[in-house]
């Protein structure tokens, strides 16, 4: 098996959920994360929060053909698959969830539960 085979597994592996857990193309993801409800939400490291950090990065996966995504690329979708579905499990019961942020952390990692 040659190295390119071995990435390719590893992004297969994680596809089908990445695709299911990124449900905003990358030009909406690009505008949402320039708006100040994006910045405002999401633990900080610095300057700038890990999840409006993940959403810049997965603006450019999103933007990769499928077959040049690499290893690492793979991990970090496998990242935000695990966060979308931790987070989705965290739904506020009864707060209004539009302009929530909750929802806004879930669209930096790329996911709008309004979709």
């Amino acid at each position: 098996m040659t190295e390119s085979d071995h990435q390719h597994r590893k992004v297969d592996e994680v596809w089908a959920e990445w695709k299911e857990a990124v449900n905003m193309s990358a030009s909406t993801l690009e505008k949402w994360l320039d708006t100040e409800e994006s910045k405002a939400v999401g633990q900080k490291e610095g300057g700038e929060s890990v999840g409006h950090a993940s959403g810049r990065r997965i603006v450019e996966l999103l933007g990769t053909k499928k077959e040049d995504l690499t290893d690492a690329d793979a991990a970090h979708m496998r990242k935000v698959v695990g966060y979308v579905h931790r987070h989705l499990a965290q739904r506020p019961a009864k707060e209004e969830i539009e302009d929530s942020r909750w929802r806004y952390s879930l669209m930096n990692w790329g996911h709008d539960p309004l979709e």
